[in-house]
């Protein structure tokens, strides 16, 4: 005697259905599943359109009839044998959509299906003409039902719970509408959720849970919906997880041996996908109080539409005495067919469009209430098997099918407000207010900036009115002061060609030689530098008083556009020539310094060495005003020895940035001797270079600067001062900040001289020199790329040495740092 098992989902198909072999698919021709209307009808059942943006409180739904497919399997292994010399008791013509079936060997009976599906039919063939259609309409917010019927052993699982781990082609319904469903869905709004149930001897048991093995059915008294709140619901994102849920299912149901088929279902298998998906209702036209004839358009209405798709695995129905069922497959059998019977009862009573309709007679109609008479759209594929023997049960399948396409069902879709929507729809409307807030402030910034840059432009243009003066006055400055020069050296050529030495020591004791000339010529030049001095203080008050001034005008409006575009060319002329005046008074307070210089020398060598040592020191000095007239400066040196080094310094801390500029170009050339070296550090040149490139932002300044410490960074010495005060972090944030690639080329000259000293090795890497140098790199300059590369080989110099002892930094360095140094190899 046969005995009860559970499935593993891994056993052969039920019903030893074999897949389409390739060479027959090619003979199948494709029809679309779809109603056959009888002639007699006025309307297009299952025809109306799914897609709707109405709700479905206010429509009494879409007609739609139960699409009824029929599906022959082929012969098995036994029936090949036994029924060798029998005809199929059943003939099969798809392209008429009929089946006929054979009383005898003389007579048959023709039935008509929505489609008829030979043995050679593919798995994705029988999807397409009858599942698609239901799922698209559940994708559209109907509820769809897919239902398998006929007799134990003719493909019902096959066809619709195969999984197809195997073979892909061999999928059944459940699994290809699942695909489908996930591939339609977006589970960013939507959500998709199953339950997988058997029916078991008239008790609903979960088959994802079995210990809940009595699960209650709940009907809505307002709508009649049938519910189970008992049952597992578990959200699917992907196919992975639904396979693993059908395999634990089938694992889970009750299958047993019998004559008929060696895996036989012994309860009805139901699974329920739920699927809620967010849309947007239709917009709600309203006439207008004024006028009849224009409207307005409310925005539409988020809403969610909740569809489920029910596929249900039906036992099948066996005859005792052929199943050879007894004791407890015997009760089974008996709960299996009173259930389908009274199915039976409910579609007859549904067909026939009887008052009556059974459906409280099995838990199997209550949860198929929907699905037959109901609002889903339904479609039935009976499975039926060739043998003779069996024309009894493949006649009473096909008779059920025939009464099945006569019912009726309204389509409708339950719609709900979907509040949650509407709150992320309001949360994105303040988003893009906020925004649009934030963008209309700069616009008001950008408007204030704007009025901003017109004062200063009147600013600008008041000064460019004094720009013609001071340049005049520059030149005029300039003539004289050469004129002077010039005189002053015809003078003491003539005094050396003319005068002897006696005639020259008289000239001296009488305050009229050379130097005194040179005195005069410098006092000249004073009063030069002094009045130009106070022609600028003069021009500033003046530009001061305009712009108080300007402050109280008020604005001159759209018309002054282009008058504001010819002050701005004419400011940055006057910028342009006001910067080369002041390089000139510049230039010519060294002169005056220089001069000083000279005259002071020139009276020391008359005091103390006569006429003839007088004229060898008088042509030193001569020599150096030639040089200072060719457009020359006085060599540093001597410079550097005869005006003192506190008094150059002590100009580097100046408020004229061109003054500070000009001792800072002083000292970077005193710095590049090393005897000089020494003494510009004691005196606290060194500090006060680093003072200044900390607090100027100016990058003229710190361009000199970082020239200034690159000539001092060359001691070794000097290299460890510049880690003790901090140099090293200084030189890696102006690196960062320069822009100019001359202050760039300093400062990488003066890194890659610190690079060189082993000491600094381990500061160099931790303060951020070794990656402000490689970062360097990026400005793809010439000359800030040589210095990069000078520092890198005198790293890798240190590095060769650090690694003789066992100590190595590059090994150290990140992806991100060797990143500047590639882009260096490849420019």
């Amino acid at each position: 005697m046969a005995s009860n098992v559970y499935r593993n989902g891994t056993g052969s198909h039920k019903g030893a259905m074999r897949p389409l072999a390739a060479s027959n698919s090619s003979n199948v021709k494709s029809f679309s599943f779809k109603s056959r209307i009888p002639p007699s009808s006025n309307h297009s059942p299952g025809s109306a359109p799914l897609r709707r943006s109405n709700s479905a409180g206010g429509s009494d739904g879409v007609p739609g009839r139960v699409r009824v497919a029929v599906r022959l399997r082929p012969r098995n292994a036994e029936e090949s044998v036994a029924d060798a010399d029998f005809a199929d008791c059943v003939e099969l013509q798809p392209e008429l959509k009929r089946l006929k079936l054979r009383k005898n060997n003389w007579d048959s009976e023709t039935y008509e299906f929505d489609e008829v599906l030979t043995e050679f039919a593919s798995q994705k063939r029988v999807y397409e003409v009858v599942a698609k259609p239901v799922v698209e309409s559940v994708l559209d917010g109907y509820n769809g039902t897919v239902m398998a019927y006929g007799q134990t052993g003719t493909g019902k699982t096959f066809t619709l719970g195969r999984l197809g781990e195997e073979d892909t082609s061999a999928r059944g319904i459940m699994v290809r509408s699942m695909e489908e469903i996930l591939a339609n869905v977006s589970l960013e709004t939507d959500s998709v959720s199953v339950s997988y149930l058997q029916l078991y001897m008239e008790s609903i048991q979960d088959l994802l849970d079995p210990a809940n093995d009595n699960i209650s059915i709940v009907e809505d008294p307002k709508t009649g919906d049938v519910s189970l709140p008992g049952a597992t619901h578990v959200e699917v994102r992907d196919e992975r997880d639904f396979m693993e849920l059908l395999r634990t299912g089938e694992a889970h149901r009750i299958a047993a041996n019998t004559k008929l088929n060696t895996e036989s279902s012994r309860s009805h298998a139901i699974l329920m996908v739920h699927v809620k998906r967010s849309v947007l209702g239709a917009e709600d036209v309203i006439p207008s109080e004024t006028d009849k004839s224009s409207h307005f358009a409310k925005p539409p209405k988020p809403l969610v539409r909740k569809s489920k798709l029910v596929l249900v695995d039906l036992a099948g129905s066996e005859r005792v005495h052929k199943s050879g069922s007894e004791g407890h497959m015997l009760e089974e059998a008996k709960s299996i067919n009173l259930s389908l019977s009274a199915l039976g009862k409910c579609i007859n009573a549904l067909a026939e469009n009887s008052a009556h309709v059974p459906v409280r007679d099995s838990k199997l109609t209550r949860l198929l209430r929907d699905s037959f008479g109901g609002t889903a759209r339904t479609s039935l594929i009976v499975t039926i098997g060739p043998s003779p023997r069996h024309r009894g049960e493949t006649t009473s399948t096909i008779l059920f099918g025939q009464r099945a396409m006569k019912v009726e069902n309204m389509l409708r879709i339950k719609e709900e407000f979907d509040y949650k929507s509407l709150s992320r729809k309001l949360e994105i409307q303040l988003d893009k207010l906020i925004a649009e807030n934030e963008r209309q402030q700069k616009v008001f910034d950008d408007e204030v900036e704007r009025i901003n840059l017109e004062a200063l432009n009147r600013v600008s243009e008041v000064e460019r009115n004094f720009a013609g003066a001071l340049e005049k006055e520059r030149l005029k400055c300039q003539m004289e002061y050469m004129e002077s020069v010039k005189k002053l050296e015809e003078k003491m050529i003539e005094n050396q060609q003319k005068h002897g030495c006696d005639g020259f020591m008289q000239d001296k004791c009488n305050g009229e030689g050379p130097g005194s000339s040179i005195v005069e010529d410098v006092a000249e030049v004073k009063k030069l530098l002094e009045k130009e001095i106070h022609m600028r203080k003069e021009a500033q008050e003046e530009v001061n008083k305009l712009k108080s001034q300007l402050g109280q005008c008020p604005d001159s409006g759209e018309g002054g556009g282009s008058e504001i575009l010819k002050l701005q060319k004419a400011l940055a002329d006057e910028v342009r020539q006001k910067k080369k005046l002041e390089e000139e008074m510049i230039i010519l307070r060294s002169q005056m310094l220089q001069l000083t210089f000279e005259a002071d020398q020139m009276r020391r060598c008359l005091g103390r060495n006569g006429s003839a040592n007088a004229y060898g020191g008088l042509d030193s000095p001569m020599s150096q005003v030639r040089d200072s007239l060719n457009g020359h400066k006085t060599p540093v040196a001597a410079l550097f020895e005869q005006v003192g080094l506190q008094k150059i310094l002590a100009l580097l801390e100046s408020e004229d940035a061109n003054v500070s500029i000009h001792a800072v170009k002083v000292v970077a050339n005193l710095a590049a001797e090393e005897a000089n070296q020494e003494r510009i550090v004691e005196a606290g040149g060194l500090t006060s270079l680093l003072v200044l490139l900390r607090s100027y932002e100016d990058e003229n300044i710190r361009r000199v600067v970082a020239g200034a410490i690159a000539n001092l960074a060359m001691n070794e010495t000097n290299q460890e001062l510049i880690m003790i005060q901090g140099g090293i972090n200084l030189l890696s944030v102006t690196a960062s900040r320069a822009e100019d690639p001359q202050t760039l080329r300093m400062v990488a000259g003066a890194i890659a001289n610190l690079c060189g000293n082993d000491k600094l090795q381990t500061k160099l890497r931790s303060e951020g020199g070794i990656r402000a140098l490689l970062g360097m790199a990026r400005c793809g300059q010439p000359d800030v790329l040589s210095q990069v590369a000078r520092g890198i080989a005198n790293f890798a110099k240190c590095e060769s040495r650090a690694s003789t002892n066992g100590k190595s930094l590059i090994s150290n360095l990140t992806l991100s740092d060797c990143l500047p140094v590639k882009f260096l190899i490849i420019f």
